[in-house]
């Protein structure tokens, strides 16, 4: 669930700062700051390219999807998940985020880098060098988003902070369907939530779960950007997005895909959401520019995008309609 960590964050921070009033453009700012710290901590998967450097090409390209997953468990969801590590981070990230060339303001910066180093230092006497390894590039992230900000905006090192927090606070909870649960205290022992959500007991139904989830978090975020610029979801949409109830054949074709082997799933309905949002009457609307004679419009890239997520939806509808009536729960 990458992509469902940085648009939850996203969406809820920008709803906050438009309940409190904030202007349009600023509240979506914050929701942009929030979703980029709250997919900070999935920079530990950067160990799975280990993975991929012992897969042999014989295996083929599900071989080398397997490599890199199993290399990714050693640390995926440890270090850099854990509801301490972001409560010291984010004020670290708030302060880095202090603009000024003064002696102070370098002070303060200064602060903000050590307790990060601190951290650093904390995974490597704790967990060894790998942790420290991943930490380390939780830190750079977290650093070089927090200069981004204050670079190129008006945020205010508190708001930076405030989302921070709220980025990376949120997203260890929705590794709970999806995988195994995070490592929530660390350095401190994890007493409660050590094994996955299960949803439903057939696997097949719950990995339509999960993804299901994904699929609400994304009309969140989308839903959140028509209602701070104005604009209808429903009028966005295209009728084309229908097409996607023909993926429910594919209950029928191919095997019920689980957490394990889910990638012929995802793929082609995803590649089904595709097709409907991008091919339409006027191509150039949607073509790179090298390809096209204008770039596309906001308006014209949140219709693909709402429309191809339509589709998606109305596909997996579909899925589950014909695995239910069909197939049948294992």
């Amino acid at each position: 669930m990458f992509v469902g960590h940085g648009l939850l964050a996203f969406a809820l921070a920008a709803l906050v700062a438009d309940w409190r009033g904030w202007e349009s453009r600023q509240a979506l700012l914050v929701g942009v700051v929030a979703g980029a710290f709250a997919t900070i901590p999935d920079i530990d998967v950067a160990y799975a390219l280990v993975g991929l450097l012992e897969w042999q090409v014989a295996d083929g390209p599900l071989g080398a999807s397997t490599a890199f997953w199993d290399a990714s468990r050693v640390v995926h969801r440890s270090v850099t998940h854990s509801l301490v590590v972001g409560a010291i981070a984010a004020p670290a990230f708030g302060l880095v985020a202090v603009r000024g060339g003064s002696s102070r303001t370098w002070g303060v910066r200064a602060t903000g880098l050590g307790l990060l180093v601190a951290l650093v230092a904390v995974a490597l006497v704790w967990d060894g060098p790998l942790a420290a390894l991943v930490m380390g590039l939780f830190v750079a992230s977290g650093v070089l988003v927090a200069r981004a900000v204050a670079r190129r905006s008006t945020l205010s090192p508190s708001t930076v902070a405030i989302a921070a927090v709220w980025g990376l606070w949120s997203h260890p909870w929705g590794d709970l369907v999806t995988g195994s649960p995070p490592d929530w205290l660390f350095p401190f022992p994890s007493p409660a939530l050590e094994s996955r959500v299960v949803l439903h007991p057939d696997p097949t139904l719950h990995l339509l779960g999960a993804f299901a989830i994904e699929l609400a978090t994304i009309w969140l975020a989308l839903a959140v950007v028509c209602r701070l610029t104005d604009r209808s979801v429903l009028a966005t949409v295209d009728r084309r997005a229908t097409v996607g109830v023909a993926y429910g054949v594919a209950a029928l074709a191919v095997t019920p895909p689980t957490l394990d082997v889910s990638y012929h799933f995802v793929f082609s309905i995803l590649g089904v959401g595709v097709v409907c949002g991008v091919v339409r009457g006027r191509p150039e609307s949607v073509l790179p520019h090298w390809l096209s004679r204008r770039w596309p419009s906001p308006d014209g890239i949140l219709e693909v995008a709402l429309t191809a997520l339509a589709a998606v939806s109305i596909a997996l509808a579909a899925y589950v309609t014909v695995y239910l009536s069909v197939v049948g729960p294992a």
